[in-house]
């Protein structure tokens, strides 16, 4: 029977890391093709495996030996999952000195490099803690801001904030003062959206652009606000008080996305204070972060039903480039914001069990392919 069954098939290019898969739905039966081991065999290649709610623990799959003639195998961990998450900030397992050290350089973007492969996507947001190089040295500042990471090698991603300014030095788990220093992965960092957004760099001008530090998940149109401590500089952008009109925010309108973190906002600044993100080590207790955030009733809820459009489009969220992921709702009301508790399944970096050097996910640059299902009835 097919009355509820849900299917969702697409591709991506593996990075070699875990691939996280949003749906709208939570599969029971997942099946997954390594296209560039398909065509091309070779030792160690995975070109075929799949996932049965009914065994939750194993993941099935083929593998070429040296000749290469196709063997069967599985994964037990690590292989194919599901998932379905409800809490906005539910963290993935610490990295530090002991799991895998790291080191942030000073540049812009910022790059962090570790010893082993890193294991994350594009479009991941991560949190770091504790960067003290020494007790008054390192990169604190950027302490407790969600980052979104664009993976540059299994070893490297950046981060999108300047550190290449006079109160940042490098830091590195492995020499700084008591091997301090941690981060983690925020593993549904989109369950409501537009959220709240730091602010990375503003320009300024007859209108103002706003980099963020993550997805900002604005459109043009959206109302905003914002909330700029006085050591960010800036700070006549924020909402009150209203120096015009007494009492009465001072909000703005997107005119342009540019991108996943940078919009341009309507209002002139050309007058403005500089934007500082030049930030003190010693300024850090008590550092509180500039944001941006929308208000009134125009934001990314709902998609126009339009020709050629699906008949009832889910909202759907853009965690980086142009990449567009559907969220777990019908139909929404233009104008509304949008409940996006995360559902889906994840492609696991783990090994075969009997060929340790096997792996579905395969290397960086493999082309992967995917099948998900939901089954409205399943028949002993």
């Amino acid at each position: 029977m097919t009355e509820y069954s849900r299917m969702a098939k697409g591709t991506f290019t593996s990075t070699g890391g875990a691939q996280v898969i949003n749906l709208p739905f939570q599969p029971d039966y997942i099946e997954v093709k390594n296209q560039t081991s398909w065509i091309t065999p070779a030792n160690h290649g995975v070109p075929f495996g799949w996932w049965d709610a009914t065994t939750p623990g194993t993941t099935f799959i083929q593998v070429f030996n040296a000749t290469p003639v196709l063997t069967t195998d599985s994964i037990t961990t690590n292989g194919i999952s599901v998932f379905s998450g409800g809490q906005l900030l539910q963290y993935g397992a610490a990295v530090n000195h002991s799991t895998n050290d790291f080191s942030i350089n000073t540049a812009n973007p910022a790059q962090v490099t570790t010893t082993s492969a890193h294991g994350l996507s594009s479009g991941d947001v991560v949190i770091f803690e504790d960067l003290y190089q020494t007790s008054t040295t390192g990169m604190p500042q950027i302490c407790g801001i969600p980052f979104t990471v664009t993976v540059t090698g299994a070893t490297t991603f950046t981060i999108p904030w300047n550190t290449n300014q006079s109160n940042y030095t490098a830091f590195n788990t492995a020499t700084s003062t008591g091997n301090v220093g941690s981060y983690k992965k925020v593993l549904f960092p989109y369950l409501y959206f537009p959220g709240t957004s730091f602010i990375s760099a503003i320009t300024t001008g007859t209108t103002t652009t706003i980099d963020t530090t993550d997805a900002h998940n604005f459109v043009v149109g959206q109302e905003v606000a914002f909330r700029i401590p006085s050591a960010w500089g800036t700070t006549q952008l924020n909402s009150l008080p209203n120096s015009n009109i007494p009492g009465s925010p001072i909000y703005g309108y997107v005119i342009a996305v540019t991108d996943y973190n940078t919009v341009v906002v309507n209002i002139n600044s050309s007058s403005y204070t500089a934007f500082n993100s030049n930030q003190t080590v010693a300024s850090v207790p008590g550092l509180s972060f500039p944001q941006i955030v929308a208000v009134g009733d125009v934001n990314s809820g709902g998609v126009q039903i339009s020709s050629g459009s699906a008949l009832y489009p889910p909202p759907y969220y853009v965690p980086i480039g142009t990449t567009r992921f559907n969220t777990i709702n019908g139909p929404a009301i233009l104008g509304s914001y949008v409940n996006n508790t995360a559902q889906g399944f994840v492609i696991g970096a783990g090994t075969a069990a009997t060929d340790t050097s096997a792996k579905l996910i395969g290397a960086n640059g493999n082309i992967i392919e995917w099948r998900a299902m939901l089954h409205d009835m399943s028949i002993p």
